[in-house]
């Protein structure tokens, strides 16, 4: 996998880059937040994968943080660490009701902070939490999801696949996919933040997979947007002799080199204005179907 994510809200610099150095040291990617609200904003642009989070900070206090991530869709699977001076019965109880994960108390043992850090990311990964690329909601959460769809209506499904992702594994490396896919994590978000609701939901479903469930009244305009975009800022990822030529070359099974084309996002969209769906497995089952009738997959 690639680098863990952290987002520290944190408003003492000397505590916040204190943490940044330590945990960077440890190879986790690292971002802070002095505010409430500038944690909130970073978190919408790119999901961490645990959140260390003071309680008291300058303008609204960590506990309403944590309450405003665990009421959206969004975030509300991300593992929340609190930081506070308090040593009380009562503010621990309350941060635990609001769904923190854990609570550590200033001063700290920064070796004890990393260990509880460590043990909640293994466990919202081995829950099948969390994508540990794309940091996504992955598992149990789509499944939660899709149970949670199934019995209302106005929805839409969009299941979304990166074409031809595995060529690029296969010339530029593992680590280099890694990357492609936390960037096709981070444009969906930015794209259901412009064109959809706040309780989209946006999931991982393993390899290039990916999934965004809207309204129906939202989705062609998040469709749009992903077909306008993705195709042309993938191209990034590529160097700039492969971008020129529009192809990478790979070796088949029978080793012979063939022209892989560069990577594009299909997509297929279903809703229940369509069909009425019988089991979770009936909507994932239609909707790779849609998606495997875009004009632009795979042959």
């Amino acid at each position: 996998m690639g680098k863990a994510r952290l987002l520290v809200v944190e408003d003492d610099a000397d505590i916040a880059n204190m943490l940044k150095i330590y945990f960077s040291g440890l190879d986790y990617e690292v971002d802070i937040a002095p505010r409430g609200n500038d944690a909130l904003e970073k978190t919408r642009q790119v999901l961490p994968h645990l959140i260390v989070l003071d309680i008291m900070l300058p303008d609204i206090d960590g506990y309403e943080v944590c309450r405003t991530l665990r009421t959206s869709t969004r975030t509300s699977h991300i593992p929340v660490i609190f930081l506070t001076q308090k040593d009380e019965r009562s503010d621990k109880l309350q941060g635990l009701e609001l769904g923190a994960d854990d609570y550590i108390t200033k001063p700290f043992d920064i070796e004890e902070l990393k260990l509880r850090v460590q043990g909640a990311i293994r466990r919202s990964e081995r829950e099948s939490l969390t994508d540990p690329r794309s940091g996504l909601p992955a598992g149990r959460l789509i499944e939660e999801q899709l149970r949670r769809i199934i019995r209302e209506e106005g929805w839409a499904l969009m299941d979304l696949r990166i074409s031809h992702f595995s060529a690029f594994n296969d010339v530029y490396g593992f680590v280099a996919g890694d990357d492609v896919l936390r960037f096709s994590a981070m444009l969906l978000g930015e794209i259901v933040d412009a064109h959809g609701t706040p309780n989209d939901f946006i999931g991982h479903a393993g390899g290039d997979n990916f999934i965004i469930i809207s309204t129906d009244e939202m989705m062609p305009a998040i469709r749009k947007a992903v077909t306008e975009r993705f195709d042309e800022e993938v191209k990034t990822h590529y160097n700039f002799m492969d971008r020129e030529q529009g192809f990478v070359q790979t070796t088949n099974a029978e080793g012979e080199m063939v022209q892989s084309p560069l990577m594009n996002m299909t997509l297929g969209v279903i809703s229940p204005e369509q069909q009425r769906f019988a089991d979770i497995r009936e909507i994932t089952e239609m909707a790779a179907e849609a998606r495997r009738l875009d004009p632009s997959s795979e042959a």
